[in-house]
């Protein structure tokens, strides 16, 4: 049982593909949320592993604490510690690069993905699928957004 409710800390919605080239997105962040971003895409494919952080497999907040150590980033190792420590964004100022956060068994935030721009978000599901893209608009993800964060400082043009 203790097993089963650890598990659910990932699980994911709507399986339909929803790919996007993160590359093109990415190419105009030129920031460290762009770096962040491009080194998940460099993870799509990788499996699903609940408690794995490495490109031998990811859950959903492993392939967040994965992308930003490998840019020096320090970011705790679980969802809802994640959602806790880093500042909120806006949804309507969310860049590539930031953190989406879900409740999708409940009242916790169980869920982590890193916004790709244009409505996506890459993420690692659940067991049986691999790190990919899904469209944040999507109502079973709309519905159980819980906000999203920032753990990178954003690069403002002039």
């Amino acid at each position: 049982m203790l097993l089963c409710l650890a598990m659910a800390g990932c699980v994911g919605g709507p399986t339909r593909d929803t790919t996007i080239a993160a590359t093109q997105v990415a190419a105009n962040e030129p920031s460290t949320g762009g770096a962040i971003l491009q080194l998940a895409e460099s993870m799509r494919g990788k499996p699903y592993r609940y408690g794995g952080a490495t490109p031998s497999g990811f859950d959903c907040s492993g392939l967040v604490f994965y992308t930003h150590r490998e840019l020096g980033l320090s970011v705790p190792r679980t969802a809802r510690a994640q959602f806790e420590a880093a500042p909120m964004v806006d949804i309507r100022e969310l860049r590539p690069g930031d953190l989406v956060f879900f409740q999708l068994n409940g009242r916790r935030v169980d869920h982590v993905g890193i916004y790709a721009g244009k409505g996506r978000f890459i993420h690692a599901p659940r067991t049986g699928r691999s790190v990919d893209y899904d469209s944040l608009q999507d109502d079973y993800y709309m519905s159980r957004f819980a906000g999203a964060r920032r753990f990178w400082q954003a690069s403002i043009a002039p």
